[in-house]
């Protein structure tokens, strides 16, 4: 695979990764640098260890893997997109005079561990490819991690400017909400699940 291929399949697995990270932004409003760091850390590290595990994983159990991976990332984006709505909702019917309380953070525990899997598997279906080629996965792992770590650095940047421009305030985290519960539609989609 060349260079310019590799980096566009890289772009083209970030994208979902991207578009959790700005929802992520929104959601949070003003990040940190242990934030960006946990959160690009773990999307990146997520993307280049799929093609590695679906290369091992190799043709005995592809068939069984694309049965169900499609169901898990809607799964686990669905949970946290939920979340994100039931959060702006509650804070919504506080009222203006209620003491906010501080945003459930997703850069960190369970919250980010399942991002990380649900941005990513469409990745371990790259490395099965990979193995169908007999093509190695180490390179295009570190170049596919690498480039998801640097758009997920600009999708929570872009995420937080967002939130302060438009000073959408809980409506911004009603946006990222619905955002995850798009993406996980998104995935069932392309995959044939709903039979659109």
């Amino acid at each position: 695979m060349s260079l310019p291929s590799l980096f566009a399949l890289a772009l083209a697995l970030a994208m979902d990764a991207f578009a959790v990270a700005v929802a992520t932004g929104v959601h949070l409003g003003s990040v940190t640098g242990r934030q960006i760091f946990r959160l690009c850390f773990h999307f990146g590290l997520f993307q280049a260890l799929m093609p590695v595990a679906g290369w091992f994983l190799g043709l005995t159990v592809r068939d069984v893997i694309e049965e169900w991976d499609h169901w898990a990332a809607f799964a686990l984006l669905t949970f946290i997109g939920v979340h994100m709505l039931r959060e702006a909702v509650s804070h919504n019917s506080e009222g203006r005079e209620a003491k906010p309380r501080p945003a459930a953070d997703p850069t960190r525990g369970l919250s980010l561990l399942m991002l990380s899997v649900a941005t990513s598997i469409d990745a371990l279906a790259v490395g099965l490819s990979f193995s169908l080629l007999n093509m190695a996965p180490w390179f295009p792992a570190v170049v596919i991690g690498v480039v998801c770590c640097a758009l997920s650095a600009l999708g929570l940047g872009l995420g937080t400017i967002l939130t302060r421009a438009a000073l959408l305030g809980r409506r911004a985290e009603l946006a990222g909400g619905l955002t995850l519960l798009a993406i996980g539609f998104k995935i069932l989609c392309d995959h044939g699940a709903l039979g659109l």
